[in-house]
């Protein structure tokens, strides 16, 4: 970005209705000089504006080797993210970014590998999710585990099926609550900690959902022997400006926006927890 303030143009590509109030919007920058620059790491985020209306953080949940076109999953809860989905493929949004840390990838090259995602937390896990595949034979054993309140809460739905499908990893889904069509597991993600991971040697996990998920997720895999600084999660904050000036997503001396959203439980654990 030449001004980190100024948003870029993009252009809605295409739109995919993923629950009764979740879609996933996919994006491509309008200016070619751009587009032809834009580049993301794993885990980044976006801020994106409805024009006339404001703008708010959006994690990236595409995969970063294709960058042409970049996708972002966004549920209506508020005033922007009404706005854009009323917006339709051709209509265009401003686009500042991409910001923050991202996760780790080649340091993770050699070990098992295990991403526990719940809800919407699935959607920046895939945008990790998506290259190591790409890499597959950089790392070892490989465990998607899933989990969302109702099958229709379920986000990518067609793309869980193809992983559930791979033979080159394990997937592992979940609901808390059932239906009469839902023959798999019914519980919390944490219910397939036991049937499904193998061992904490040589593993980093990481992690995205809903706050109450990742605490108890981070609690049950510290019991299972993870060392914290290999278990990898994202924080929730409000990050309002994208590069550390306004102040909105402080924590104690970290900016969650420049700093984060990605920490190991490590690093989360030196944190105030009031700040």
């Amino acid at each position: 970005m030449s001004n980190i303030y100024l948003p870029n143009l993009a252009r809605i590509v295409k739109t995919q209705n993923e629950t009764y109030d979740t879609r996933t919007f996919e994006f491509e920058l309008v200016d070619p000089k751009a587009k032809k620059e834009f580049k993301f790491k794993p885990g980044q985020f976006l801020e994106i504006s409805a024009l006339g209306v404001g703008e708010a953080p959006f994690g990236l949940a595409s995969n970063p080797n294709r960058p042409e076109t970049f996708q972002v999953t966004i549920r209506a809860v508020g005033a922007v993210t009404r706005a854009l989905h009323a917006k339709k493929p051709g209509d265009l949004v401003g686009i500042r970014g991409p910001f923050g840390n991202g996760f780790p990838f080649d340091e993770y090259k050699g070990k098992n590998i295990i991403f526990v995602g719940g809800g919407i937390g699935l959607c920046p896990l895939r945008s990790l999710i998506e290259p190591m595949l790409d890499a597959r034979s950089a790392f070892k054993d490989f465990l998607i585990l899933y989990g969302a309140r109702t099958p229709a809460d379920q986000v990518y739905p067609g793309r869980l099926k193809e992983w559930e499908k791979m033979p080159e990893i394990r997937f592992g889904m979940t609901v808390d609550v059932g239906n009469a069509d839902w023959k798999g597991n019914v519980g919390v993600v944490t219910t397939l900690f036991p049937k499904l991971i193998q061992t904490a040697d040589n593993t980093v996990v990481f992690v995205c959902g809903p706050p109450i998920m990742i605490r108890f997720a981070i609690i049950e895999l510290s019991k299972l022997g993870f060392k914290p600084e290999n278990i990898v999660s994202t924080l929730e904050r409000y990050m309002k400006c994208g590069v550390g000036k306004c102040g909105h997503c402080a924590i104690g001396h970290k900016y969650v926006c420049v700093d984060g959203p990605v920490f190991t439980y490590k690093e989360i654990g030196k944190l105030p927890e009031k700040s």
